[in-house]
């Protein structure tokens, strides 16, 4: 296995635990991790701090413990449309401002959580090294800004300095207290009341802020070089993402589309008139059907899945205990009046009671949205594959499935743009290109009946573009029509929506704008529980349930494991 998809796989670990503590410790159950970001409900969060971001490269556990408790006392302790009243309109005022802000909350640690103080203390720690070894502290700017937080945070928290620290900023701070002295002492002060600690720590901001556009003033040609080169680094440690890093896997590209949020009615569609709903194996000849198959049987036969096992795991996690009649002859229970026959003929019978038979049934249907677009013809028959043996998996427990994909009619348009050309190119036309909605396996059919139509997965023309949101839309739409109550929504995907006409016509974040607004309706309405599965790539942007799924090696039982976790919600809510 490659590092990427490993570090990835921690990362997600990681995040899930630290999601739960901030949870546990803000009491707010609507927190969880999208993208490496931290949201509300779907809502973005603030990034808060610079020092409450660390890195699986260069920190330990410690630190995402110590940055967990900071998020979550910030989010507990402090109001936060009050600190964006009271924020100064300057935007380096506005950023010392909030670093000041997150450094009273964490102040406010109670003696009961002794560990929550350790965890703090360490992760401050860490992140005070990591910028004096990465050269921060070498530009004024920089040395600046470290001696204001090491300076009001050893003031606030009442705790020492450490020896290295305290000599590194010492002429900076003898400067800088002479001119903060007063301020400092209100930040103390008034540590336990947000309102009247904000004017103090307003006016430090203003200060700094000052003496860091007086030093602009002064700098040279060459020092503006040289802060080209380093970053602006005095800045980068207040800006907790300068959006550099390696998070070890590639994150779906996903903006807001100012066409669709202008729009005034919503997401647009130029024309359905070629959209179509094909059986996936009319598609294809039945001599090359069958070639398919037999190919995708030999990769399956190859792999030594254990197919039994599986099956045990999706009923433990798919299928509720329910009565299912009852059970006889037993010596507790309810009167059986079929028995009481058997009483007078036997006094000393004691079987003639009966008890509700509890067998686990699964009312669940399980349905597999595929990409086919062009991106993932190189993995499609490793993706065959797996969606393969869960369909047959899913089957022995007594679960229904299907199994759908989603591509485009043509390339570029097709039909569809050629008549937005002939109507005179009218503006923000929306979705322009013909879709295709495919069913390889509907969930009436059993898999004995339709493994013909999966391996029409592995027909590489079928592959062109990809309407994402739509297709989740028409998925969704396929479960609601069925009687089973509990409804999941597997999406399969190596990218980001992609339709070229459509991203021209538009703008280049229509259509998985258009995605995030799908997917986050339909999760608020608990239409379906939808998850991403991404194929090298982390679409949690789109999906707060999502796992990576490395496929560069032959898939075994460690891939349909991660994908248990996606279905058991454990990936990213």
């Amino acid at each position: 296995m490659t590092q990427a998809p490993l570090r990835a796989r921690q990362q997600q670990r990681v995040e899930e635990l630290c999601a739960a503590s901030i949870r546990a410790l803000a009491g707010d159950a609507d927190l969880h991790f999208r993208g490496g970001r931290l949201h509300r409900a779907g809502r973005l969060l603030p990034p808060f701090g610079p020092h409450l971001h660390p890195s699986l490269e260069t920190d330990d556990f410690g630190s995402f413990r110590g940055a967990a408790d900071g998020i979550a006392l910030r989010l507990a302790r402090s109001d936060a449309a009050l600190h964006r009243s009271l924020a100064p309109a300057d935007p380096v005022a506005r950023l010392i401002f909030d670093l000041l802000e997150q450094l009273r909350v964490e102040s406010l640690a109670p003696d009961a959580m002794p560990g929550v103080k350790r965890n703090l203390a360490h992760r401050f720690a860490r992140w005070s090294q990591g910028c004096i070894d990465s050269g921060l502290t070498e530009s004024a700017r920089g040395i600046l800004l470290f001696t204001l937080a090491q300076t009001v945070r050893t003031r606030l928290t009442a705790e020492p300095m450490p020896e290295h620290t305290a000599d590194l900023i010492e002429t900076t701070r003898g400067m800088l207290t002479r001119r903060i002295a007063h301020e400092l002492a209100g930040l103390r002060r008034h540590r336990d009341d947000q309102r009247a600690y904000a004017p103090h720590a307003l006016a430090i901001a203003k200060a700094v802020a000052a003496l860091l556009a007086s030093r602009d003033d002064e700098r040279g040609e060459a020092d503006d070089e040289r802060d080209q080169d380093d970053g602006r680094a005095g800045f980068r440690m207040l800006m907790a993402f300068d959006g550099e890093g390696d998070d070890g896997i590639a994150l779906a590209g996903s903006g807001t589309s100012r066409v669709l949020e202008q729009s005034g009615d919503g997401y647009r569609v130029f024309t359905r008139a070629y959209d179509r709903e094909l059986d996936a194996a009319s598609l294809v000849r039945t001599a090359l059907l069958a070639e398919f198959r037999s190919r995708l049987d030999a990769r399956i036969a190859a792999q030594g899945v254990n197919l039994g096992r599986l099956a045990r795991q999706l009923k433990a996690l798919l299928a509720t205990p329910q009565a299912d009649g009852w059970d006889g002859a037993q010596e507790d229970g309810r009167i059986d009046g079929r028995r009481l026959a058997q009483l007078v003929a036997s006094p000393t019978e004691r079987r003639l009671f009966r008890q509700d038979r509890i067998e686990p049934l699964a009312d669940c249907l399980v349905s597999f949205l595929i990409d086919c677009s062009g991106s993932m013809k190189g993995q499609i028959e490793a993706v065959a594959m797996i969606v393969d043996v869960l369909v047959r998996a899913l089957e022995m427990a007594g679960v229904p499935s299907e199994v759908l994909g989603f591509t485009t009619g043509a390339w570029n348009g097709g039909r569809a743009r050629r008549d937005w050309l002939r109507a005179g190119r009218p503006l923000h036309p929306g979705r322009l290109n013909e879709v295709d909605h495919l069913v390889f396996k509907s969930a009436d059919v059993p898999w004995r009946r339709a493994r013909r139509g999966i391996a029409a997965l592995l027909k590489a023309d079928l592959f062109r573009e990809g309407v994402d949101g739509e297709a989740v839309d028409w998925a969704v739409a396929r479960m609601q029509g069925r009687p089973e109550r509990r409804r999941i929504l597997l999406v399969v995907s190596d990218g980001s929506p992609m339709d070229t006409a459509t991203n021209l016509a538009n703008d280049a974040h229509y259509l998985d704008h258009h995605l995030r607004d799908v997917v986050q309706r339909h999760e608020a309405a608990a239409s379906a529980e939808i998850g991403g599965i991404g194929v090298g790539l982390d679409l949690s942007p789109y999906y707060a349930r999502s796992q990576a799924l490395d496929l560069s090696a032959p898939p075994g039982n460690r891939v349909f494991q991660e994908i248990l976790e996606v279905i058991a919600g454990q990936r990213r809510r």
